[in-house]
């Protein structure tokens, strides 16, 4: 799946919201959430951007992904389904 090149750092965190993360923090130009579905905590962190970078993009993803126990391609579709 091709990511999306026009996502900004707040529209991110609010898509991983349905995945259970919700932002804790705010420090600087970071947002920081946090998630407690599997029984221990798990945190991302995303720039908060205009326009996240491809490689970024893809790293966040790859890491909420593995903490949900999905592949980053199947966490992606399920992630921006229109």
């Amino acid at each position: 799946m091709k990511l999306p090149r026009d996502l900004t750092g707040h529209e991110l965190a609010s898509l991983l919201r349905r995945f259970g993360y919700e932002v804790t923090r705010q420090t600087g130009g970071h947002l920081r959430l946090t998630s407690n579905l599997r029984g221990r905590e798990h945190h991302v962190t995303v720039p908060a951007h205009r326009n996240l970078k491809v490689g970024t993009l893809a790293s966040v993803l790859a890491d909420a992904a593995r903490y949900l126990e999905m592949d980053r391609e199947e966490f992606a579709g399920k992630l921006f389904r229109r």
